[in-house]
C-alpha cells in the first residue's frame, strides 16, 4: 500500500487492493536487478543484528489490508529462516495517527506477547472490523485477550516503547519506504510488491540478495 492511499483508507474510505497484490504474479526472479527489483540504498540504514547475521526488516501497518495478506505468508517464510539471517519488525508512522499502532506492536512485543497476538491484532481489524487505531481502544482490546491491563498500559506508555517508536520511523525514513509491507535487507537493499511484481517475488529477491551478501557480494 503506497504513501498516497493512507489518507483514503484513515478517512473511512473503501479500501481497494489493487491487482499487483491481489492477484500477485508467480514468476520466479532468478536474477534480481538494481533499481528494478530493489533498490541499493546510500547511505546505509542502521542494522541492529549482531555480527555475522544479515539482517531483514518487514516494514508494516496494522490497519494495511496488503500487510494482513501478506501476513500468513511471511510467517511460514520466517519459519525457515536459515540462522544466519536475523528477521525483525518494524510498524510504520507515515503520520501521527500511526504513532498508537506503533505502541501497541512494541508493548506486545516488551511482553513477549507477539506470536500470541500479532495475527490476532490483524484479524481484529480485517475480520472482525474493530477501530484499534487509538490507544483506549487498543488497551481495552487487548485486556479482553487475557492480557493483565495495568501491565500493558505501563508497557504502552513507557519511555522504551516511545523509543522504539522514533527509532522505527527513523528507520523507515532511512529505507525510503515507500508503502507497506515493504523488506529491508541488511541496511542495504529495500523492495516492495511493486517493485518485484508481488511479495511472493519480494521473499524470493530477498533471498537472492542474502545470498550474494553471504557469499561476499
Amino acid at each position: 500500500m503506497k504513501r498516497r492511499d493512507f489518507s483514503l483508507l484513515a478517512g473511512g474510505a473503501a479500501a481497494v487492493a489493487s491487482t499487483l497484490w491481489a492477484t500477485a504474479a508467480q514468476a520466479d526472479v532468478a536474477k534480481p536487478e538494481a533499481g528494478v527489483d530493489y533498490l541499493v540504498l546510500d547511505p546505509r540504514a542502521s542494522v541492529e543484528a549482531p555480527a555475522g547475521k544479515i539482517e531483514v526488516v518487514e516494514f508494516f501497518w496494522y490497519n494495511c489490508p496488503h500487510c494482513n495478506a501478506f501476513e500468513p505468508s511471511l510467517e511460514d517464510w520466517i519459519k525457515k529462516l536459515p540462522k544466519d539471517v536475523a528477521f525483525r519488525r518494524a510498524p510504520v508512522a507515515f503520520r501521527e495517527e500511526f504513532v498508537p499502532q506503533q505502541r501497541l506492536y512494541y508493548a506486545l512485543e516488551a511482553m513477549g506477547l507477539v506470536d500470541k497476538l500479532h495475527a490476532k491484532v490483524f484479524a481484529a481489524i480485517h475480520v472482525d472490523k474493530l477501530d484499534l487505531s487509538k490507544a483506549p481502544a487498543i488497551i481495552d482490546w487487548v485486556a479482553k485477550q487475557g492480557v493483565d491491563k495495568a501491565k500493558f498500559n505501563d508497557q504502552y506508555n513507557s519511555f522504551s516503547v516511545a523509543t522504539k517508536s522514533t527509532k522505527a520511523a527513523q528507520l523507515q525514513n532511512a529505507y525510503k519506504v515507500e508503502g507497506v509491507p515493504a523488506l529491508g535487507v541488511a541496511g542495504r537493499f529495500y523492495l516492495d510488491g511493486e517493485r518485484a511484481k508481488s511479495m511472493a517475488n519480494a521473499l524470493k529477491v530477498v533471498e537472492s540478495l542474502v545470498a550474494g551478501i553471504r557469499s561476499g557480494r
